[in-house]
């Protein structure tokens, strides 16, 4: 099997037809998804979309798109909500220099408001990064000196040095559509130096359709195209691929109860 590590179910791209987006998943060997919350003011609607399907699960915090919009969210009301069994991680919070939708000092407490969830709750931190490797860095390094957290930098497209000081410090990579495009190949450098137990993949749908979807809209069921081409990238047949990555979403995601997905297929 594999996992989607990050998708946005509760986006109107899905809407119209949702249960046929979780059933061509699961045909397509999906066995779990991660959808991630984006705004914490609308966490009620993602978090009936996780109870609605078992095999969906969730996140809550702030994009950096929505830091403005956000900037009354308190780290107690963060670790309240993710005490739901169904809430599995913090986030995604980060920097985002590529649109500046958020003035960048309201991103960046945003970003450290979530690293103080994460220290709080255990659960690990989904990080958004664009442009804006040196600061993403940084506060990371900052908050783990302080008090040790879950990093999980997701839909990977930076430069080495931002994987490098994220491994440096224990953090997960996770691997989207972009992995396919012909143009990524500096990235297929990276993804296949990143050691084995760090590596996870994802679909960033609606977003980043992978290769042969490119153009289309994405949907967790194409995570096998990226998952393809990661094991191509590393000299793994998809089989040890889907294997080590599953492990290690759940081995990262360790609220999430892998034994009701791992009972008859997943990592040895």
């Amino acid at each position: 099997m594999l996992v989607d590590s990050h998708c946005h179910l509760d986006f109107p791209d899905f809407k119209e037809e949702l249960n046929d987006v979780v059933t061509r998943a699961r045909t397509a060997g999906i066995g779990c998804m991660l959808s991630i919350s984006t705004r914490v003011r609308q966490f009620s609607t993602l978090l009936q979309l996780a109870e609605r399907f078992d095999d969906v699960y969730c996140t809550v915090g702030t994009h950096p798109h929505y830091a403005a919009e956000e900037p009354d969210v308190q780290l107690q009301e963060l670790v309240d909500l993710a005490a739901h069994p169904k809430v599995v991680g913090i986030g995604e919070a980060g920097l985002d220099y590529h649109y500046d939708n958020s003035p960048r000092d309201i991103q960046a407490r945003s970003f450290r408001l979530h690293v103080r969830a994460a220290q709080e709750t255990g659960l690990p931190l989904v990080i958004h990064s664009r442009d804006a490797e040196a600061d993403t860095a940084e506060i990371i390094e900052e908050g783990m000196a302080h008090a040790p957290f879950k990093p999980l930098l997701h839909c990977y497209s930076s430069r080495r040095e931002l994987a490098e000081r994220g491994l440096a410090v224990g953090a997960y990579v996770s691997f989207s559509g972009i992995l396919t495009f012909k143009a990524a190949s500096e990235l297929r450098e990276i993804a296949a130096d990143i050691p084995a137990d760090r590596i996870l993949v994802e679909t960033d749908a609606p977003y980043l359709a992978p290769v042969p979807r490119r153009g289309k809209r994405n949907e967790p069921a194409y995570v096998v195209h990226t998952a393809k081409k990661l094991a191509e990238v590393r000299n793994m047949s998809v089989e040890e691929l889907s294997r080590q990555t599953t492990s290690n979403f759940f081995k990262l995601f360790e609220k999430i109860p892998s034994d009701k997905f791992l009972a008859t297929d997943g990592p040895e």
